[in-house]
């Protein structure tokens, strides 16, 4: 019987990098002040750098592994880099929201709230207010936090899944 290939190590740096990436990001966004623009391009960069980390990841454990690959195996290891990743990202997030940028999110609920007045200005108060009190429920640490985690472990599933189908390979059981 062949000895196991142990994932976590794979796991935890390559979730550890693409968590840190992902921070850094945020830090450039900060910096550049440009965290208050919903820029399509950020969303972007950060999709592929999940990509490259989770597609690494799972390479890495297949050569490890001498060139196999079973689709559970390619899933495992690219949901544990999306979840080490989301944990880097929610604990910065909650620094950033709670030391670093403390009105970050009143903030943006006014600037989403301009943007529906701009967009639909026959909004009534009553609507306007509604729409700001939905807006504070989900922008709740707790809330914040677990759409993160989901949204991440449900992307890392999908580019797991394709990863591993295009990398599979099976050892010959006769």
């Amino acid at each position: 019987m062949e000895q196991q290939v142990n994932s976590k190590k794979i796991i935890l740096n390559n979730g550890l990098y693409l968590g840190l990436a992902t921070v850094a990001l945020s830090i450039i966004m900060y910096v550049t002040n440009m965290i208050y623009d919903q820029n399509w391009i950020v969303g972007l960069i950060s999709f592929i750098l999940m990509i490259v980390f989770i597609a690494m990841g799972i390479k890495a454990f297949k050569a490890q592994n001498n060139g196999y690959l079973s689709l559970s195996q390619g899933l495992k290891v690219g949901l544990g880099i999306a979840l080490i990743s989301s944990i880097v990202a929610v604990v910065y997030n909650l620094i950033f929201l709670n030391f670093i940028e403390p009105e970050f999110m009143t903030k943006m609920l006014e600037m989403q709230q301009q943007k529906m007045i701009e967009t639909n200005p026959n909004l009534t108060q009553q609507q306007l207010d509604m729409a700001a009190e939905m807006g504070k429920k989900f922008s709740s640490p707790a809330i914040t936090s677990a759409i993160s985690i989901i949204s991440s472990l449900f992307f890392g599933f999908i580019i797991s899944l394709i990863a591993s189908l295009a990398m599979k390979k099976t050892e010959d059981s006769f």
